[in-house]
């Protein structure tokens, strides 16, 4: 950690210098260009175009202003150009993706980590709604067009994304100088708390939704436990009985698998076969049912009479058996990379698929990645993070679903956390949100976040 923070503070004091280097955008006065400086660092206040502003910040380009915003907001595209590695300004740089929803210059600012690609749409999150704030979107780095020509994977971990997201902070507080909440789901939401960890003043609050934290990837009994208990008995044994009829139907659903595949142009070369791809969408098939559809969809789990066709069109809508081809794995290497080498993933059950299985390491990270990428994991990272929740952190907010897979290892407070809490929605999954809270916990996490916001709670009413 020293040697990081020696090199990341030669690293800041060159990345200042290079923004005050870069020229103002054609159209951009000289004059407005200083206005937003000042702003940003001795308090005085811009008045003009938003867009204007946008265009004078250093590094930062305007790629579109887009239609379809809601009333009262005006939506852009934005690059931000980013050190490939924060710590060595000569290992290049590369141009993050950005969304904005500016609202106003007085109204609290939401930064959106969303853990993948940016939505090149206009929607709002949750928090962004409350505080009827801005609100500015992250694509993480190496996902979807953020990423250099030439992608050297060992720069995507939590600590260089982490500072991404500080930095965007860094040059957006010249615009919008009030309250800054940070949130985002499932990875974002752990991108969210990552940024925290090493820049905990960033932001005056953290909402996270839906954020797995996997502190030690050689223990998954949390994930089988789930599995043991989520739902009914007899809606689990059914999952079971249709993982096992898949199975033993391989070779006619791997038929019909491969059909699809050629009539759509789609090959299996990363993940290595049909066959394979078959069985690893069969090992995941609970936990993305419990993930994605959840009790309500226990009665259309296939019947052990059910025909190979229904059987095949259930694994489809449950598992999504487009995801293991070379299409879709290729756009989802970097999230893949991620779990193989930081953040961990859960393990399957297996004992009710014995003597059917062929690919004992099908569901794991490395199989989605192309060879010639290394991968090493590093057992340091999520326990570091993990430590500094329950020892240090402030002014985080958990919100999950009790009957989300995804958490059944997740984020718990300390008794050095601060300001914090975790909470349940009840009977809910994957998309758990704070209006699925009970009323009293939807009351009280909703006042905290307009508390930390300091906003009035009929701001947006």
């Amino acid at each position: 950690m020293r040697v990081w923070r020696r090199r990341l503070l030669k690293a800041t004091a060159m990345g200042v210098l290079s923004l005050a280097l870069v020229p103002v955008a054609p159209g951009t006065t000289t004059a407005r260009a200083a206005a937003v400086t000042v702003a940003g660092e001795g308090g005085g206040q811009w008045q003009g175009d938003v867009l204007d502003a946008l265009r004078a910040l250093p590094g930062l380009r305007v790629v579109e202003e887009r239609p379809g915003a809601e009333a009262g907001y005006r939506f852009f595209v934005l690059g931000l150009r980013q050190p490939v590695d924060h710590t060595d300004p000569s290992a290049g740089t590369f141009e993050q993706r950005l969304t904005l929803l500016h609202k106003s210059t007085d109204r609290p600012t939401v930064l959106f980590t969303t853990g993948y690609e940016v939505p090149l749409s206009p929607r709002r999150a949750e928090p962004t709604v409350l505080l009827d704030g801005n609100q500015i979107g992250v694509e993480h780095r190496f996902f979807g067009t953020s990423r250099p020509a030439t992608v050297d994977w060992s720069h995507l971990t939590v600590r260089q994304a982490a500072e991404d997201h500080h930095r965007v902070v860094r040059l957006f507080r010249g615009l919008y100088r009030g309250t800054w909440i940070s949130t985002g789901g499932s990875k974002g939401g752990m991108a969210s708390v990552y940024h925290r960890r090493f820049h905990p003043d960033d932001v005056d609050g953290t909402i996270a939704y839906s954020a797995p934290n996997n502190v030690d990837d050689r223990d998954d009994s949390a994930y089988l436990r789930f599995l043991d208990t989520v739902g009914t008995a007899s809606c689990r044994d059914a999952l079971k009985t249709a993982q096992r009829q898949a199975l033993l139907r391989r070779e006619e659903l791997v038929t019909l698998y491969e059909a699809w595949a050629a009539s759509t142009g789609r090959t299996f070369r990363i993940v290595g076969s049909a066959d394979k791809a078959l069985e690893t969408a069969v090992l995941r098939a609970p936990l993305m049912f419990w993930q994605g559809r959840g009790a309500s969809a226990c009665p259309g789990v296939p019947a052990p009479d059910a025909t190979s066709e229904e059987l095949y069109r259930w694994l489809d809508a449950t598992a999504l058996l487009s995801a293991y081809t070379d299409p879709v794995v290729e756009q989802h290497v970097p999230y893949f990379y991620q779990l193989g080498t930081q953040l961990g993933y859960y393990d399957v059950q297996t004992a009710h698929l014995a003597g059917l299985l062929r690919y004992p390491d099908a569901v794991e990270p490395r199989n989605f990645v192309p060879r010639d990428i290394p991968m090493r994991f590093d057992r340091r990272a999520m326990p570091d993070i993990d430590r500094w929740v329950r020892r240090h952190g402030s002014r985080l907010l958990f919100v999950n679903g009790d009957q989300d897979p995804a958490v059944a290892e997740h984020f718990r407070i300390g008794p050095g956390t601060r300001d914090s809490r975790v909470h349940w929605a009840p009977g809910a999954s994957h998309s758990a949100g704070l209006e699925d809270l009970p009323p009293a916990a939807r009351a009280e996490a909703t006042a905290t976040l307009r508390r930390w916001a300091d906003d009035p709670a009929d701001a947006a009413d």
